[in-house]
């Protein structure tokens, strides 16, 4: 297939082994790049009661065909594997250069096994690998790990391609369950603890680079589309934005609409203006950065924050609400602290924030006491906010439970299952459910747990979108939970498209341009609709991985601490109606009403004849 190399790396750190191998031409079509690839490559070595952390479990980096493309906004990698927060499917997605120059090494992916007995890390540069110590990087931060790594790289290649590194920090060393891989600096492969999993195998980092480049199909016709793709984007409402605020020009939105969680979804009524994006502006001297090939640049860097740190990458929305809002902190400087501490060490500020929020909820209802958790937690308090992410990235007091997220810290602490905000041991991101019943029915069949991303009513099912309009996916009664299973079906089968083809998920380019970008690159001749159909087939395939996992109909559910109605703002008296559109959503997809499986007949119609033998038993 055109736009791809038809080929993966797979590297064995325990044996030392590389060996690259060839990806069939029906499975380039079928599951094309990304994550999906990803699944296809993991479906195999998936087997009930699979350790996450184990040699065996791979870690995925996969591109797209988009990748690496003129193609505006598509500098983007899935990272994947089995999930050390959920022990499900998990996957990732990040930016900056990496992405490119991960495509550039001449593989659509890498898949990273086994594990080393000393710390090292990988270098890809133009198709030769190798694996090198890492010992004098171990307990080392992301920046200076960055740092380190390039230095070494330049020395020993004359002619630099230029060196991307993904790499952790301490958060992945002590396999915290939500640590991320950071790259070129500040970008970050968030949630999902796929940061844990690259520390079980002692990987401090990748370095990538190279100059290959998949052969584009339609090469004159790409770039007639390419400037319709730059016309829509420059002349897309949430543009502008993007460029002056990043994307927590959304907080102040969020807050009127009922969409940003406070006081650990209890509240949905807080003080926007301390923490939005013209106070940023207003206080700090704020800079912005695009990822390669990207007309926005909706990126935010704070310069010269303090004597102590120069320069801070972000926050951006999820950040800000996460040790805001939700925390009712509304100090800002701690704010952009936390950030930068979970930045430094390679910690999902999302899930750290909902961590800390839960910790001092129940410290208020009296759950978690002074005495149990060694120290008062007490709503506000910034300097609380970052004394806890510092002890959960050091493994010290309280902040060790912190660090196994909220349905562990239920378990431990006695605490009844309905007070933690999580999905299948995901923690609930910054878009509360009870704004969009869409999105908290998208949150609870979601393929990786409590995701925004995979389920984006808040962008999608809004007036004025015309990215899925020709798939059917339209502006509807936010509240209204009839019909909205199968729209969140749709909405779920075209966020498929985006971790796989790969692009930014703040593209708006329509579906139909979507098609015919694929058919430039590919020279496949791919209808708006058949973008469906593979989005299906995508989702389906990482559902049968975690029904393999133990996920059936009864783990498809949202607690009731983002459930119950509030009584203040947008979403006032509002509950979600989960068994409606549970049901709706079960019969568009052809899932299966007592096992929670895709039906067999639904995956021999999406060209899943395998995954059906698997999970049928034939």
């Amino acid at each position: 297939m055109k736009g791809c190399f038809g080929k993966y790396l797979k590297i064995d750190l325990t044996s030392r082994q590389t060996k690259e191998i060839a990806i069939s031409e029906d499975d380039q079509k079928n599951f094309i790049g990304g994550s999906t690839l990803a699944a296809k490559l993991l479906f195999p070595v998936v087997k009930p009661g699979f350790d996450p952390l184990s040699p065996e479990s791979p870690l995925i980096f996969a591109a797209g065909p988009f990748t690496g493309s003129n193609v505006p906004m598509v500098s983007r990698a899935a990272v994947c594997g089995i999930s050390p927060a959920t022990g499900l499917w998990g996957e990732a997605t990040t930016g900056g250069k990496f992405p490119v120059r991960l495509k550039a090494t001449g593989f659509d992916a890498i898949m990273i096994t086994g594990c080393s007995d000393t710390p090292v890390y990988v270098c890809v540069d133009d198709g030769i690998v190798e694996i090198k110590d890492a010992s004098h990087l171990w307990g080392k931060d992301i920046y200076e790990t960055q740092a380190v790594i390039k230095k070494e790289t330049k020395e020993n290649k004359e002619s630099n391609a230029g060196f991307s590194v993904a790499c952790i920090g301490a958060a992945g060393e002590n396999r915290i369950h939500f640590a991320t891989i950071m790259n070129d600096e500040g970008r970050a492969a968030g949630r999902c603890g796929m940061g844990a999993l690259m520390g079980s195998k002692n990987l401090k980092a990748i370095a990538v680079a190279g100059n290959q480049k998949a052969q584009i199909a339609n090469p004159e016709q790409l770039k007639s589309v390419i400037s319709e793709a730059r016309d829509c984007i420059g002349s897309h409402g949430n543009t502008n934005a993007y460029r002056l605020y990043g994307t927590n020009f959304y907080l102040d939105l969020a807050m009127r609409l009922g969409d940003a969680p406070a006081r650990y979804f209890t509240k949905s009524i807080f003080p926007a203006s301390k923490l939005h994006g013209p106070a940023f502006r207003t206080r700090y001297t704020m800079g912005n950065y695009a990822c390669t090939g990207c007309p926005i640049g909706c990126g935010r860097v704070i310069k010269n924050f303090s004597e102590d740190i120069k320069q801070v990458d972000g926050p951006e929305y999820e950040t800000v609400a996460a040790f805001g809002p939700l925390c009712m902190n509304f100090d800002i400087d701690s704010v952009v602290r936390a950030n930068h501490l979970c930045n430094r060490h390679g910690m999902d500020t999302i899930s750290a924030g909902v961590a800390i929020a839960f910790a001092m909820y129940l410290y208020e209802k009296g759950m978690l006491t002074a005495e149990t958790a060694g120290m008062e937690i007490p709503w506000g308090d910034g300097s609380i906010v970052l004394k806890l992410a510092d002890m959960m990235i050091r493994q010290e007091g309280i902040g060790t439970l912190l660090s196994k997220g909220v349905k562990r810290m239920a378990e431990e602490l006695g605490v009844d299952p309905e007070e933690a905000a999580h999905v299948k041991g995901l923690e609930i991101p910054m878009h509360d459910p009870r704004a969009y019943q869409g999105s908290a029915l998208t949150y609870a069949v979601g393929p990786r747990g409590a995701c925004h991303l995979k389920g984006s009513f808040y962008s999608l099912d809004a007036p004025g979108t015309e990215v899925g309009i020709d798939l059917g996916i339209t502006f509807s009664d936010k509240n209204d939970p009839a019909q909205k299973g199968a729209l969140s079906a749709k909405i779920l089968w075209f966020c498929e498209l985006y971790n796989s083809f790969t692009l930014c998920q703040f593209s708006p380019l329509p579906a139909a341009m979507i098609a015919k970008i694929f058919f430039c690159i590919t020279n496949i001749n791919t209808k708006s609709m058949d973008l469906l159909t593979f989005g299906e087939r995508s989702l389906n395939i990482k559902r049968a991985i975690n029904n393999i996992l133990g996920v059936t109909r009864e783990h498809d559910k949202l607690p009731a601490i983002a459930r119950r109605p509030l009584q203040e703002g947008a979403t006032a008296g509002i509950e979600p109606d989960m068994d409606l559109m549970l049901k709706e959503f079960y019969e568009v997809c052809k899932w299966d009403w007592e096992s929670g499986m895709p039906s067999k007949s639904r995956l021999l119609d999406t060209g899943l004849q395998w995954v059906a033998d698997y999970l049928y038993g034939e």
